[in-house]
């Protein structure tokens, strides 16, 4: 593959609960690199309990982008998230500094490493409406069975409860007649514009489900309710894109009376298990992932820095 021209990239991602926020940090405090989030819910403001937010007094003075950049309210997708993580590369670049993408959305990642196109006509709205009233009318399950009719693999990839994206996967196969999941495979053939490294974090299965039902505890005793509470009065509701968040969905349902708190709390845990499985499961498909497993190389942080630097060293990414 031709490197020359090509600017750097260091991806750091994994499943939730991971590690990857302090991991990314060291690694950026050590080859002069700047942090670009790759989180569909980090990028909203007021929703840090929930969203796992790294506050600024973790930051250790390494800066962050595309985190507290839109309001609850605002929509985000992928082709504002491409364009946002452009924006910052450029300034990253400009610096004279390396960018580090770090966060656990796979389809974020994977449309800025290899640019994807993700093109759409918009003028025709009239399916994806009448998607929408599907959804209200009959619910998120039966449009995902509408998808699976058409496109299974898309749903190896797609949760039922993400509505838009099975939506803009219907849309595609019936305004195209090409499946959604074909034409992304398509695209991941695309040669990267970047000269990279793709570092996935992992651990120990069980040890990523006990940090996960911990790290929801401690969203409990942090005031994950009064949060939603909040969001709630500002307006926000389950029909928004950041509503539809691990979190944020269930509590909302707690508020609304639809289920007891202790429900609500066993749902997150129960559903961020499971996201954290369909994670892997999307990173093990892509190609030129180096795997950073905690329970290979020494669980000491120092370990895996050092053995991340040589890496970016041998492949010329960094000096």
């Amino acid at each position: 593959m031709e490197l020359t021209g090509k600017r750097p990239l260091v991806i750091l991602t994994g499943p939730t609960a991971v590690g990857k926020s302090a991991l990314s940090i060291a690694l950026a405090k050590a080859i002069g690199g700047e942090i670009v989030s790759a989180d569909s819910m980090q990028v909203y403001r007021h929703m840090d309990i929930g969203s796992a937010k790294i506050r600024p007094e973790e930051m250790a003075g390494v800066p962050h982008h595309l985190i507290d950049v839109l309001e609850p309210t605002g929509a985000f997708n992928v082709v504002i998230f491409q364009e946002l993580a452009k924006q910052a590369l450029a300034e990253i670049y400009g610096r004279g500094r390396i960018p580090i993408l770090v966060g656990g959305t796979g389809f974020y990642i994977q449309a800025l490493l290899y640019d994807i196109d993700f093109t759409e006509n918009d003028e025709d709205t009239a399916l994806r409406h009448s998607l929408e009233e599907l959804a209200r009318r009959d619910g998120a399950e039966a449009l995902y069975e509408r998808l699976r009719a058409v496109d299974p693999a898309s749903c190896e990839s797609i949760h039922a409860h993400n509505v838009k994206r099975v939506i803009r996967a219907i849309e595609f196969y019936e305004k195209t007649g090409k499946r959604i999941s074909d034409h992304n495979k398509e695209q991941r053939e695309n040669v990267s514009p970047y000269r990279f490294a793709y570092f996935v974090l992992n651990d120990d299965r069980e040890r990523i489900y006990r940090n996960i039902d911990s790290r929801v505890d401690q969203m409990m005793e942090q005031g994950l309710v009064g949060e939603v509470q909040a969001l709630r009065e500002m307006g926000c509701h389950k029909g928004m894109v950041s509503m539809q968040g691990l979190g944020y969905k269930e509590i909302l349902s707690y508020l609304e009376g639809e289920i007891t708190l202790e429900e609500a709390v066993y749902l997150i845990k129960r559903d961020t298990r499971h996201f954290a499985k369909r994670q892997l499961t999307w990173f093990r498909r892509e190609k030129e992932v180096i795997w950073v497993q905690k329970n290979d190389i020494d669980q000491n942080s120092q370990e895996r820095l050092k053995f991340m630097q040589d890496f970016l060293r041998e492949k010329e990414i960094i000096l």
